[in-house]
Formats: C-alpha cells, sequence, structure tokens
C-alpha cells in the first residue's frame, strides 16, 4: 500500500522524536557536569514546536485531500503520545539546574496511569464489543494543549510564577478528560449487554410463540 503525503508527514514527526530525546540527554548531561549548553535547549524546544504543530499540518492534508487512512489513525495518536510522554519523563527526572522550574513526577505517573488505563479500556471493549468508538471531547484537546503548554514553558525557561496555576490546570484537565472517557467506555459496555438482552428476549418471545401456536393448533 502506497503511503500517503498524511501519512509520510507523520512518519516524519516520530522520526523527528529521537533526535529530540537525544538534545535533552545531552543538554541534561552537559549541565551536570558543569557544560551546560544551551543551543542543545533551544534546538529541542525548537524541534519540539515544529514536530507537533506538524500534527496538525498531517491532519489538515489527510482531510483536505481525502487521504483518510487506518494506517493513519495508528501512528498519528502514536506519534503523539510518543512525543508527549517521551518529554514528560526526560523533564521530571532532568537535573534540578537544567530549567528554570522542575515538573513533578507525580505528574508524569497522572498522565501515564490515564493513558494506560484508555489503552487496557479500548482492548478491553474491542475484544467484548468489536468495535471501539472513540468519541472527540473538548476536555481531550484541552489536556493536549496544557499539557503541551506545560513542556515548552519549561523548555524555553519562562518564569516560575504561573507554573503552578499552568500545573493544576493540566492536572485537572487530565483526570476530567481520563473520567469521561472511561465513563463513555462503560457506556459501550452497557450498550452491548442491553444488545444481548433484548437478543435474548426476542429469541425467547418467538419461541413462546411457537409454542402457543403449537398448543393451539393441537386443540384443534
Amino acid at each position: 500500500m502506497a503511503l500517503t503525503l498524511a501519512n509520510r508527514i507523520t512518519f516524519v514527526r516520530l522520526f523527528c522524536i529521537p533526535f529530540f530525546v537525544l538534545l535533552l540527554l545531552y543538554y541534561d548531561w552537559g549541565v551536570r557536569h558543569g557544560e551546560a549548553n544551551d543551543v542543545l535547549r533551544i534546538a529541542a524546544s525548537i524541534l519540539f514546536i515544529v514536530t507537533f504543530l506538524s500534527d496538525a499540518l498531517d491532519g489538515y492534508v489527510a482531510r483536505t485531500r481525502n487521504e483518510i487512512t487506518h494506517l493513519g489513525t495508528i501512528i498519528d495518536p502514536l506519534a503523539d503520545k510518543a512525543l508527549l510522554l517521551s518529554s514528560l519523563i526526560l523533564l521530571s527526572r532532568a537535573s534540578p539546574y537544567s530549567y528554570q522550574v522542575h515538573l513533578p513526577i507525580w505528574f508524569v505517573w497522572l498522565v501515564i496511569s490515564r493513558d494506560c488505563m484508555l489503552v487496557i479500556g479500548a482492548v478491553l471493549i474491542h475484544v467484548t464489543v468489536g468495535a471501539v468508538t472513540v468519541r472527540p471531547r473538548i476536555s481531550g484537546k484541552l489536556t493536549t494543549f496544557f499539557q503541551t503548554l506545560l513542556i515548552v514553558w519549561i523548555l524555553t525557561n519562562l518564569h516560575e510564577r504561573h507554573f503552578p496555576w499552568l500545573l493544576a490546570t493540566a492536572a485537572f484537565l487530565t483526570l476530567v478528560s481520563g473520567t469521561q472517557y472511561f465513563i463513555d467506555g462503560v457506556r459501550q459496555f452497557e450498550k452491548k449487554r442491553h444488545g444481548e438482552i433484548k437478543s435474548i428476549q426476542a429469541v425467547l418471545v418467538g419461541e413462546g410463540a411457537k409454542l402457543k401456536s403449537k398448543a393451539f393448533g393441537g386443540e384443534t
């Protein structure tokens, strides 16, 4: 199967993530050894922003060129999660002197726990229901936006005064979106169960009608 232009852009995003990780690792290594090189941090910041913004580009290309593919629906969110999670993990493990503000490890665990819950839930729904219906939520989009803003804030060494508010907002939205997606998943299970109950009831009604028909037929 030939790759679409949107798929190629997404693969470029995936290809950029290891370079972003290496830039952050070398920058943090330099800080720990008294040889801080801000060029590496700035380069990582630019690469992160460009990679993140290219997500909107491949989505626009896929829609306008009618190139939405099954492969794209898999690798596009994979690229997003790989970029965000690698950033959060590296920033939370960085030297205290690498950035103006430090990302607490509890926030990283919150994000990872939410994503693991969504993945496990999707697998369970796929196995039991047969199809996973993901309903776009504004809270999910806001969560991604504020998590990204949090990362950019740290990478660009912005002032720490407003950082606690930004962190609290991102954490709150992460909880809200995770809860909403969890409720959506439960509703899909319930819909499947109700469908099975109705099917059983229809079968029982049909069997009852047959028995009545036989009974009345025997009396005549």
